[in-house]
């Protein structure tokens, strides 16, 4: 969960999670659709997916018991060498080093490092450093220790060095200016792009469709549509791309809502219509599943955040 996410936001969802899943063994007997559903809102969905496979394969292969073996943990689904290395030294006290992004910080300051931070030759060198200084005993606490460092003194902005133990040795303490590191590469420009979702409905019920498995929220449910191509309007999208995906022509009502959403590598707007079945018999093409469904019933699905706002708008005017 803390993979790309702060412990501020994972917190209240690691409860959550850990209360319906609180062993290997009932995370791994899961269905699919429950996990997504307990991960739902926190994003980087392919995590919940692989730590469900991974769990399966502790419970096929190693009876339940998590591997104190560098190896064999990292043959595991979404866990790398930083994961593994938090595992093997906080749980088994093994001398294996750690670098998340905390820890890469505070060595990049402390041994005033100017290469960017992203090259494969620094990102080495870092792995070398913090095998080098990681202490044969206890290095589950010294690892523990560092990761704490950067979250609360050591931070990107604005660090702390007034209250920081280390700051006597730290070479960036010693230039004046700690915040200017890590160097940042330059910025590049974030693509925006503009998607349809139809709310198509058959009396009281809406359509839903599933994502395929593999790809960006596989496996979550969505309102269905796509991205707009350059020449399209709005409406046009969203005829093709339901004729593409189900195999039914609609008729496009009005747009009752947009939505703002930002990606890792890029945004979107989410443009919402309210539609209506023309002709046609659903055979899905490009989508996993489809369900018709009541409004109260779209609760019972893990959805992305984007069509989260859907469904509060659709609640919130009373939509039946």
């Amino acid at each position: 969960m803390l993979q790309q996410t702060q412990v501020k936001q994972v917190e209240s969802y690691y409860y959550r999670f850990i209360a319906q899943f609180p062993t290997i063994e009932s995370l791994a007997e899961a269905p699919s659709q429950k996990v997504l559903k307990a991960w739902e809102g926190m994003g980087y969905y392919g995590r919940a997916r692989n730590l469900q496979k991974a769990a399966r394969i502790l419970v096929n292969r190693f009876e339940g018991k998590i591997p104190a073996n560098l190896e064999e943990l990292l043959k595991l689904p979404g866990i790398g060498r930083s994961t593994a290395g938090a595992i093997l030294s906080l749980s088994y006290d093994q001398p294996v080093p750690v670098l998340d992004g905390n820890i890469r910080r505070v060595l990049i300051r402390f041994f005033y490092i100017i290469q960017d931070p992203g090259k494969p030759n620094t990102v080495k060198k870092l792995w070398e450093i913090s095998q080098h200084i990681l202490p044969p005993k206890r290095p589950g606490l010294f690892n523990e220790a560092l990761m704490e460092l950067g979250a609360l003194i050591c931070t990107p902005k604005h660090p702390d060095c007034v209250h920081c133990p280390v700051k006597m040795g730290c070479q960036g303490f010693g230039t004046g200016h700690p915040a200017s590191l890590p160097i940042k590469s330059p910025k590049k420009q974030i693509p925006h792009f503009d998607v349809t979702a139809a709310v198509i409905r058959n009396n009281k019920k809406i359509l839903i469709t599933q994502r395929p498995e593999k790809g960006l929220l596989g496996g979550l449910w969505e309102f269905p549509g796509g991205k707009k191509e350059s020449e399209e309007s709005l409406e046009g999208c969203l005829k093709r791309e339901i004729r593409e995906e189900l195999n039914i022509d609609i008729e496009v009502g009005e747009r009752f809502l947009q939505v703002r959403h930002a990606y890792t590598h890029f945004r979107i707007t989410l443009h919402c219509f309210f539609c209506r079945k023309l002709k046609g018999r659903i055979t899905p093409n490009g989508v996993m599943d489809y369900h018709w469904v009541y409004p109260k019933e779209l609760d019972r699905f893990p959805f992305p955040r984007a069509d989260q706002k859907v469904i509060e708008y659709l609640t919130r005017i009373g939509h039946d």
